[in-house]
């Protein structure tokens, strides 16, 4: 077995660790409200979260796309230089990870990646594609959680007005299943997601490799086991962060928790289907929560913590692509 053929299988295996850690790092993102508003018990949550993650890996390839392209020109064909560099991305991305779900904070596993990518790219002086930075990640990462805001504002606003002579028990009731629904569909965007990044991390290492042309489709070995991945990590939890989302920020009741679920499904699959722009998970949801919260009164959303999860917002890409950098700069010493 050859050297690239070993580096090969260390870095898919590093980024099926990186789709793990995604999965329990991001797992609150989809059921954290679910569960605050107790219209699922945790583990049927996590169960049924993890399943609709599965299903939405298979839904589509356009942020794999999008992802792999950010330094593919760099990396296609580069051998055990091209791999070292997807390696150091995967590093600065996991680390990141790791240090945020230690502390709480729910940051983004998306940018992360990107970030990582981008100070690996920087890094091995690779060629890295700017324009789609700009494009389909930093434009993205500033209108998704506006969005995210205003409509679950909005969409709540829209709820009290229509419940307003209604029951309010039975109306809260209500809600509680229609969040089952939600919650699912929040699952699935992750999926569809979050497991595609991770695609095209593998598909880099395979282009790297030379196991791989840059207009082939992804392997469906590279799928499959993406989403499992995913899955698993989903389904093993995220309690901290999913404190943090559930109930630091603001104490949901069923009708917000379900408004701030459907908008942010809503924003995931038009920016994956519709712009193939790698978003993020996190920043969608937890911006959907404020604003549905907000409706309370603007008072009632605590923004002390959710100043404390921006400051993570902004310094995630810098700090993974600082690590992934170093990494890369390590590895260079040791590897050819």
């Amino acid at each position: 077995m050859d050297l690239t053929l070993l580096m090969v299988i260390l870095v898919v295996s590093l980024a099926l660790a990186f789709d793990y850690t995604n999965g329990f790092h991001d797992a609150a993102n989809a059921i954290a409200t679910s569960v605050s508003t107790r219209a699922l018990t945790p583990r049927i949550a996590l169960l049924m979260a993890a399943i609709m993650n599965f299903i939405g890996a298979f839904l589509g390839t356009e942020v794999a796309d999008t992802v792999g392209s950010i330094i593919s020109s760099g990396v296609e064909g580069a051998g055990n230089h091209g791999l070292t560099v997807v390696l150091s991305a995967l590093v600065g991305a996991i680390v990141w990870n790791l240090i945020t779900w230690y502390f709480g904070l729910p940051s983004s596993s998306s940018h992360a990646l990107i970030g990582g990518l981008v100070g690996a790219g920087v890094a091995s002086a690779s060629t890295v594609d700017w324009p789609t930075v700009v494009d389909k990640v930093a434009i993205p990462m500033v209108v998704s959680p506006l969005i995210g805001f205003s409509g679950a504002f909005l969409l709540m606003l829209a709820i009290m007005w229509i419940f307003k002579n209604r029951n309010p028990q039975r109306t809260m009731r209500g809600f509680r299943l229609a969040q089952t629904v939600s919650a699912a569909a929040m699952a699935l965007g992750h999926g569809l997601q979050d497991a595609q990044k991770t695609m095209g991390v593998m598909f880099l290492a395979l282009l790297a490799g030379g196991y791989v042309s840059e207009g082939d489709d992804i392997p469906i070995w590279v799928m499959a086991s993406a989403a499992a991945a995913i899955s698993l990590g989903t389904y093993s939890g995220g309690w901290r962060i999913m404190r943090t989302l559930g109930r630091r920020i603001i104490h949901l009741d069923p009708a917000r928790g379900f408004a701030s679920e459907a908008v942010a499904a809503s924003v995931l699959y038009v920016m994956a289907i519709g712009l193939h722009a790698p978003v993020s998970t996190t920043h969608t949801i937890t911006s959907s929560i404020m604003g549905a919260g907000a409706t309370k009164r603007f008072s009632a959303v605590r923004w002390g913590v959710a100043r404390g999860i921006v400051t993570a917002w902004i310094v995630t890409i810098p700090a993974a692509a600082t690590v992934a950098a170093i990494t890369y700069w390590i590895c260079a010493l040791f590897l050819p």
